[in-house]
């Protein structure tokens, strides 16, 4: 088990991670589709299709900018899902992103967090999109890459080569994130330690056991953890 203090340097993902990405997400379905009848089962069937279908999106080339990806994954999601999906729903994420919410904990576990170590923002999103986050953070990021920044999505290295490089190969550094697929399993694959924010409690990372540096159920773990 490293020691907390060998870090100076922690990054984050942020959708998913920070920010509450799903209860965003849903948020926009849900007013794109009023009045289309759909119950909160076939709410759920569609999310899972537009997950699917942004990482789908987000592996192809040429690279496209995040704005987009939000634009045909929801469209393609909407095909899939067979219903007659309104047009407006291709635009409402990008639309609403900006005021997705923290988790509760965020900030005030960022702020303990600032008090020793120098944080950064790891994000498959587009600058602007991101600048309307930042917003709802209490603190500030020293060091952010985003999608847009590298022309790349994680799972892609090149985010984590790009902080590797401003960061220095010789430094502390600890990445932390919820998903295992876009951040924890390419982190390892670089040697970046990691920390995995296991909020639904899955077992999905027991095969990871003994690579991720820390499991924690939210920020607020983390924090006590790193911060004396």
């Amino acid at each position: 088990m490293e020691e907390p203090l060998e870090f100076e340097f922690v990054t984050f993902d942020c959708y998913g991670t920070l920010i509450d990405w799903e209860t965003g997400i849903r948020r926009a379905f849900r007013s794109a589709l009023e009045g289309t009848g759909l119950s909160q089962t076939q709410e759920g069937e569609l999310f899972e299709l537009y997950e699917e279908e942004e990482k789908r999106i987000e592996g192809e080339m040429p690279y496209r900018k995040y704005r987009e990806v939000l634009a045909l994954a929801a469209s393609a999601a909407a095909k899939r899902f067979g219903k007659n999906i309104p047009e407006k729903l291709s635009s409402v994420l990008a639309e609403q992103l900006p005021s997705w919410s923290p988790f509760p904990e965020t900030n005030p576990a960022l702020e303990r967090l600032a008090t020793e170590y120098t944080l950064g923002i790891l994000s498959n999103v587009d600058g602007d999109l991101l600048a309307g986050t930042l917003k709802h953070f209490t603190v500030p990021f020293d060091l952010v890459v985003t999608a847009e920044r590298v022309r790349s999505y994680k799972p892609g290295t090149e985010h984590f080569e790009e902080a590797r490089r401003i960061i220095g190969a010789d430094r502390g550094w600890l990445h932390v994130a919820a998903s295992l697929y876009h951040d924890i399993e390419p982190s390892l694959q670089l040697g970046i330690r990691t920390a995995w924010v296991n909020r639904k409690n899955s077992p999905e990372g027991r095969r990871l056991k003994g690579r991720i540096v820390r499991e924690v159920r939210d920020l607020t773990q983390l924090a006590d953890w790193l911060v004396p």
